[in-house]
């Protein structure tokens, strides 16, 4: 098994630039290739710590709030991250975080800071690795994801998360289908060519009529 390089292209562009994570990158190539977020949004980031994802987003949302590492600030729109663990990093006024856990949070909890439905959902969560199960219980945090839609979702809103392929992984795929008018997978360039990570990317969200 080929050694896994951690100071790679990706964790050194991050320190260069002031990402908290080199996971920034997936963000951006995601939203590069696919356009699901765009000035103005409210975006919604479950998964968030370290907060590298929140401060892509927050580039995107509110750009005057500058480059680099992005704070945000003034006009534009937010972003709100959720986390079992507390995240430490100051964002500015565009930005609120939140410590809890998905399959527990009350969803007004987490619509609290917007005030209304999110126009982009975003999840890079991923489960505690063991070696064993570790795709299935990706898939079941995606599928959570899901369920949360109708509570937090707008009619219209795109989503971006990640899942581990796995037995699981068409099942989840062809679900996501049924809910949105455009669904792809996708895999960033900056994801490890040694990860079985892929992004479900999904624009236009037809909330089931029940």
């Amino acid at each position: 098994m080929p050694r896994r390089i951690l100071h790679d292209k990706y964790f050194l562009l991050a320190k260069e630039h002031g990402y908290l994570a080199r996971s920034a990158y997936k963000l951006k190539q995601i939203n590069h290739a696919k356009s699901i977020i765009s000035p103005g949004d409210t975006v919604l980031d479950l998964g968030c710590a370290p907060g590298a994802w929140i401060q892509v987003a927050l580039e995107l949302v509110a750009p005057e709030g500058g480059a680099g590492g992005g704070n945000g600030g003034g006009d534009g729109g937010r972003v709100v991250g959720v986390d079992l663990q507390e995240v430490r990093r100051s964002f500015g006024p565009n930005a609120t975080t939140i410590v809890g856990d998905i399959y527990d949070l009350d969803p007004a909890v987490i619509l609290e800071p917007v005030g209304h439905p999110f126009d982009v959902v975003l999840s890079d969560m991923a489960p505690s690795t063991s070696g064993h199960g570790d795709a299935e219980r990706s898939a079941h945090l995606c599928h959570r994801v899901l369920q949360l839609l109708p509570h937090l979702a707008r009619p219209g809103a795109n989503l971006a998360m990640k899942v581990l392929e796995g037995s699981e992984y068409k099942q989840l795929l062809d679900h996501t289908k049924t809910l949105f008018a455009n669904c792809r997978a996708y895999k960033p360039k900056a994801s490890r060519d040694s990860s079985s990570e892929m992004y479900i990317v999904a624009h236009r969200y037809r909330p089931p009529k029940s």
